[in-house]
């Protein structure tokens, strides 16, 4: 077999190759995971309660307020502060969090990504990603525990009151 012939055959052959490379390159472009912009973050979130099984957040529009409140093992608290979106696909809630030991400031993030339809999310800095709504929403999707009506306001307000109390008592007020 001379030399031009087996440059002809690789020819042959890595071109019958390249229509195949470009197409699963252009699949693999097509499902790689994309942030969701602020705009749909916001959509999401806005005006919205997030119900948590010890307690929920409100994501206010209004000066995009955030309000929350739990009661993890037995310990009620309740935070105000900001709720902001970015570009890059992330959600934070920044706020004061106030329980009967004191009040700390937290941050805390979630990152959005979305193939197709279908949006992920995952505690950052290094949780694990999870399907946050799936293209055609199922019942127990997270997506389905962000809810319009304030669940939240009034029993943060009530918090409030008692831990507010609890410390003036603890002072000798």
């Amino acid at each position: 077999m001379s030399i031009g012939s087996r440059l002809y055959g690789a020819a042959l052959a890595l071109s019958l190759c390249l229509p195949m490379a470009a197409h699963g390159a252009e699949v693999a472009k097509k499902k790689a995971p994309t942030p969701l912009s602020a705009y749909e973050l916001y959509r999401i979130y806005g005006d919205k309660t997030w119900t948590w099984n010890t307690g929920g957040g409100r994501f206010f529009d209004d000066g995009r307020r955030f309000i929350a409140w739990s009661n993890d093992k037995g310990k009620p608290s309740f935070a105000e502060g900001k709720w902001v979106v970015d570009d890059l696909g992330q959600l934070c809630m920044r706020a004061t969090w106030t329980n009967a030991e004191g009040a700390a400031r937290a941050s805390t993030c979630f990152g959005h990504r979305k193939i197709g339809n279908t949006i992920y999310q995952r505690r950052q800095p290094d949780g694990k990603w999870y399907v946050f709504r799936h293209a055609s929403e199922l019942p127990d999707d997270e997506f389905r525990k962000l809810v319009p009506v304030d669940t939240v306001s009034a029993k943060a307000r009530e918090l409030k009151q008692v831990l507010l109390s609890q410390e003036i008592a603890r002072k000798g007020g």
